[in-house]
């Protein structure tokens, strides 16, 4: 299997579950489905760490998912973004740009709400400590943030 890193992306932002910010504490970005159907098969069910801006603005640290959430027993296959900054109000609609720049861990079931919020909150921390990488701090400057990007 050869590597992903880096993956590039875009799509427009759609409702999801409204769980992420309300029963999870971090709030997510979900991906339209053109952009899930996109995904290659070597990215496979898990959580990922990268990049990302919305519309034309500044680029953010970023912790996703990608998968069905067997916690919450879905059956369809979402990208869900959570960008590593307080945004005053939600972006449906808008343009997510993304850049995955590797893998955290295999997508999971959990005993409880607090074992999952607690995963969650390991995953921003060691996406935090990959992404000070030198190796992958460039990928914030990349092209594909730019405006005239027209991926």
């Amino acid at each position: 299997m050869s590597d992903p890193f880096p993956y590039f992306a875009a799509g427009e932002v759609v409702q999801g579950f409204g769980r992420g910010g309300k029963q999870l504490g971090m709030p997510t970005a979900n991906m339209e489905r053109a952009a899930v159907a996109a995904l290659p098969e070597v990215l496979h069910t898990g959580v990922y760490y990268g990049f990302g801006c919305v519309d034309n603005g500044p680029v953010y640290e970023m912790v996703m998912s990608i998968g069905t959430n067997p916690f919450y027993n879905n059956e369809e296959r979402s990208m869900e973004v959570h960008l590593l900054h307080e945004f005053e109000n939600d972006f449906y609609g808008s343009r997510l740009r993304i850049i995955i720049a590797g893998h955290i861990r295999d997508m999971s079931n959990f005993p409880s709400l607090d074992a999952l919020k607690a995963a969650m909150a390991n995953d921003v921390v060691v996406a935090k400590e990959r992404l000070a990488d030198s190796s992958v701090t460039a990928y914030r400057e990349h092209a594909h943030f730019k405006p005239s990007s027209a991926s």
